[in-house]
Formats: C-alpha cells, sequence, structure tokens
C-alpha cells in the first residue's frame, strides 16, 4: 500500500475518533442543565402573536432564523431601505468627505433635515441624519455623492443585496418612497441588518439616540433625536430604524443585546409595533438562549487538537440533544496545515451544518522543549 491510501484511511479513522469523542462530549453537556442553561420556561415558550402582515426575528452572530411569519413576501419597505443606503455609503465613502447637496436632493420629498441647495455637509452628518431623522433629503445627497448620481448609487446597493444573498430584494432608490420594483422581505431586512450591525461604525450610528453637530451653513446646529423609540423603552436596545410611507405602512427594525446574544427583528405593516418588537425579543431571549457549544482552547479527549475558536448557538428546547460533530482533518500539503491547522470540527442539527470551528494543536503540545 503507498503512502496515500494509508494518509487517507489515518484521516477516516482519525475522524471517526474525534466524532465519538465529540459526541460524547457535546452529550455530557447537553445532559447537564447548568452548562445549556435550559429553564422550564424555555419548553413553554410558543411564539407571540403580532399585528404585523409579515415578520422576522434572527439571532445575529449565527444568522438563525428564530421566527418567521410571511417572511419570504415581497413587500414595500418604506425607509427601511436606508439600512442598505447607509451600510453601502460607509463601505465605499469616507466619514470625513465633504457633499455638496443638490437641488434635486434638497427638495426630495417626505423627512428631511432640512438641507438646502449648496450646503458643503460632512458625510457622516448625513449619515446620522439618514438613520436618526430619516431624511429622503440626505438619502439622496449621499446616493449622489457615493454613487455619483442616484442611478448609480442603486447599482451599489442592488449589488451588495446580490452579495449578502437578498433574492427577495429590489432597490430602486436610496430613500425608500414607495416605487413598484422597490421592494424586499422580513427575512431579507432581518439579513440585511445582522450583516449590517457587524460593521462598527453603522452599529454605533444606529444605537445613537442624540446626535448634535455643527451647521457651517448657517445659524442653528444640526440636532438629531432618534425616532427609533425601541432605544428609550426596552433594555440592550441598540438599533436600527423605523420607516413609513402611505402604502408600506407602518415598519420597523429593531435590535436588542443582552448576555451577549443580540437580536434583529423586523415587522412590515404592523400597527402596534413598537409592542410587537418588545415581545418578539423577549421570545427570541427565552426561547432561544445563545448557548457555548465549544469554547476556544477546549481538547477533545484522546487528541492533541484544541478549538482555536469558541461556537455558540441558539438552541431552542430539545435540539441541543440532537446535535451531531465531525472533525475533518486538512492533509499535510494545505495552506490550512501549513498555518498551523490541523482540521475543522463540524456541528449538524437535524442533517443541516449550523457551524464548525478551526482545529490548531493544543497550546501544551506546541510549545518547544
Amino acid at each position: 500500500m503507498n503512502a496515500t491510501p494509508r494518509r487517507r484511511m489515518a484521516a477516516c479513522c482519525l475522524a471517526l475518533l474525534v466524532l465519538a469523542s465529540a459526541w460524547s462530549a457535546l452529550r455530557a453537556a447537553a445532559a447537564d442543565p447548568d452548562a445549556v442553561g435550559v429553564s422550564a420556561a424555555k419548553h413553554a415558550m410558543r411564539p407571540p402573536a403580532t399585528h404585523a402582515e409579515a415578520l422576522s426575528l434572527i439571532d445575529a452572530a449565527s444568522g438563525r432564523i428564530l421566527h418567521s411569519v410571511n417572511g419570504d413576501r415581497r413587500m414595500r419597505i418604506a425607509s427601511l431601505t436606508k439600512i442598505m443606503t447607509a451600510i453601502v455609503a460607509i463601505e465605499h465613502g469616507r466619514l470625513d468627505d465633504i457633499v455638496t447637496v443638490s437641488a434635486r436632493a434638497a427638495y426630495k420629498e417626505g423627512s428631511s433635515i432640512y438641507l438646502r441647495p449648496g450646503d458643503k455637509v460632512p458625510l457622516e452628518t448625513l449619515l446620522y441624519g439618514l438613520m436618526l431623522r430619516s431624511g429622503n433629503d440626505a438619502a439622496s445627497a449621499i446616493a449622489e455623492h457615493v454613487g455619483g448620481s442616484e442611478e448609480g448609487f442603486v447599482f451599489l446597493m442592488n449589488r451588495k443585496a446580490e452579495e449578502i444573498g437578498l433574492s427577495g430584494t429590489r432597490f430602486a432608490n436610496p430613500h425608500g418612497l414607495d416605487q413598484p420594483e422597490h421592494y424586499s422581505t422580513a427575512n431579507d431586512l432581518a439579513k440585511l441588518t445582522a450583516y449590517a450591525m457587524r460593521n462598527p461604525v453603522f452599529r454605533k450610528i444606529a444605537a445613537t439616540k442624540v446626535k448634535t453637530f455643527p451647521n457651517p451653513n448657517g445659524g442653528w446646529d444640526y440636532h438629531f433625536l432618534n425616532k427609533n423609540k425601541m432605544l428609550f423603552r426596552y433594555e440592550g436596545a441598540d438599533g436600527v430604524k423605523t420607516g413609513y410611507t402611505r402604502l408600506a405602512r407602518r415598519c420597523l427594525v429593531s435590535s436588542a443585546t443582552r448576555n451577549g446574544q443580540q437580536l434583529i427583528a423586523v415587522t412590515l405593516n404592523d400597527g402596534n409595533d413598537w409592542e410587537d418588537h418588545r415581545r418578539l425579543l423577549d421570545y427570541g431571549f427565552a426561547a432561544f438562549p445563545l448557548e457555548e457549544v465549544f469554547a476556544e482552547g477546549q481538547r477533545l479527549e484522546g487528541l492533541p487538537y484544541e478549538a482555536a475558536a469558541a461556537f455558540r448557538y441558539p438552541f431552542a428546547a430539545g435540539e441541543r440533544e440532537k446535535l451531531r460533530a465531525l472533525f475533518q482533518p486538512y492533509p499535510p500539503d494545505s495552506p490550512e496545515y501549513r498555518f498551523g491547522l490541523r482540521g475543522r470540527l463540524t456541528f449538524e442539527l437535524d442533517g443541516r451544518v449550523i457551524g464548525s470551528v478551526p482545529m490548531r494543536e493544543a497550546a501544551d503540545r506546541a510549545r518547544p522543549g
């Protein structure tokens, strides 16, 4: 038998050995109520009824949709559009850019931060006016500056939607005023917001309650009070955006973080959105607490490898016991192996991969001598 088949056989045996070891460790953790934090209340939780035509609730870190009603229905989204406007502007522009406001932007209908033609305003100021006060004039000014035109910026918005995998989304403008070919879904907006909230600039703006900027164009300062009442009403709230048009009706995306877990709720056409979001977030935190599956540095019994990162996941009642783990070793001639990784431990739930962690040489073996 030559070296290659021997290496493959050894790798398969190692994978089976680690699978048994990982399964034993995971079952032990699942059997310990203190390890997983499962309470009796979690077993009894049911999703709350809401007034929303469509909704989505997502765990930001894992990307798991925890609850959805008509989540893939294409609908008007009003100023929730500005979540995409903001993240595209942050990724393509510079906060200290000076934006010259055009007449087309200044006279944009709808909500406004009262820009005037010819005003010269830092991009950062416009982003706060966009997200806190929902200024349509700010949206158009940002689009013209970053994209060269509104049409150019909309191209960037749709390209980003494609990159993120928002298959039910199409943008026709940067502000969210009603147009036939301008729509998204509750699930897509949840995924978009989870993506945007990983950006520290976006996250800081979305969580800001009040912001004041000097106005170089007049005798009064820009003073922005966030329209998102969840920031003032819900413990741990940290974003993100309100929306309304006559056809879209009330729309809201909210975010909150508790005990290291961030949840994002989306409702479309919901006449009681503040209360519905409070109940949705309460439900998510109670029914899907983020649990540590594997700790950074944790070893598997009988093997000289440890996890190079932690893995946590929001389990519903009874799911933890169904978890499976499989170790896949890297070949010695692979780039990963040369960079110090020895394989990847993959986790499956009901036959579906939910995450993985890279494995490295254990610290006590990596030290020389």
